[in-house]
């Protein structure tokens, strides 16, 4: 039996979807896991991007922050955290928090620099306009920054996922749940078609967040701030 077949069998086995072990409580354990590191990523990074973004304030410190985030491997974090948090918390403190934080370490970097970005490159002559017309900081950030900057957030937020989707197999190593725990288990008992399965599907959740964020990327592009004139160029108004 090859590679491919081993899988699909696997993946066709009805016992495997069935159960604390089965593929839908694996799948919902890696996207609660997922969803959370990114949440906080997100509300960790998006403020401080909006604010540096609006002000100019912080760019290059913002900039090393999210190199140094990039830089730092994930079982490193993993490493440096675990004492800490397993020292808390025996349980949780092993298996959740290190692989929670390193997650989120690595989601912030993407995050932070599209948000920054996406603000900073809002038409000047625009936000000049808005506050000629009387708006305070927070409506000119909210009414006219933030539609304009969505779609780069969205990006940030996309490529943040996938990261994490991909990131969030390590936790299985340290007896974590997810989809990771097919690839753990699949080596340690030579099941070719366990290890390759839990790959898949892996591979197809990203993926589906990846569709997902580029679909919503779309769908908030707001066609009444954003015009293209006679030219093709792409300008607000």
């Amino acid at each position: 039996m090859n590679l491919v077949e081993a899988t699909f069998v696997w993946l066709a086995d009805p016992a495997n979807w069935t159960g604390a072990a089965g593929i839908p409580n694996r799948l919902l354990e890696h996207l609660v896991l997922s969803g959370a590191a990114l949440a906080i990523a997100a509300a960790l990074a998006v403020p401080i991007g909006i604010y540096v973004g609006h002000t100019g304030r912080g760019v290059a410190l913002s900039a090393n922050a999210a190199n140094i985030g990039r830089a730092m491997p994930s079982l490193a974090v993993i490493a440096i955290v675990l004492p800490i948090t397993a020292a808390i918390d025996n349980q949780a403190g092993f298996r959740v928090y290190p692989t929670l934080i390193a997650m989120v370490v690595l989601a912030i970097p993407p995050i932070l620099v599209n948000t920054q970005t996406g603000v900073r490159e809002v038409d000047r002559d625009l936000v000049e306009a808005g506050r000629a017309m009387g708006m305070r900081p927070g409506q000119v950030i909210h009414g006219l920054e933030l539609p304009l900057a969505a779609p780069a957030i969205v990006t940030g937020l996309r490529s943040a996922a996938v990261q994490v989707i991909a990131t969030a197999t390590l936790g299985a190593i340290f007896g974590g749940g997810g989809l990771g725990r097919y690839l753990v288990e699949g080596i340690a008992q030579r099941n070719v078609g366990m290890t390759f399965a839990g790959v898949v599907l892996v591979a197809v959740l990203a993926l589906a967040a990846e569709a997902a964020f580029a679909a919503t990327a779309r769908l908030i592009r707001s066609p009444g701030l954003v015009r293209t004139d006679q030219s093709g160029a792409s300008a607000a108004v």
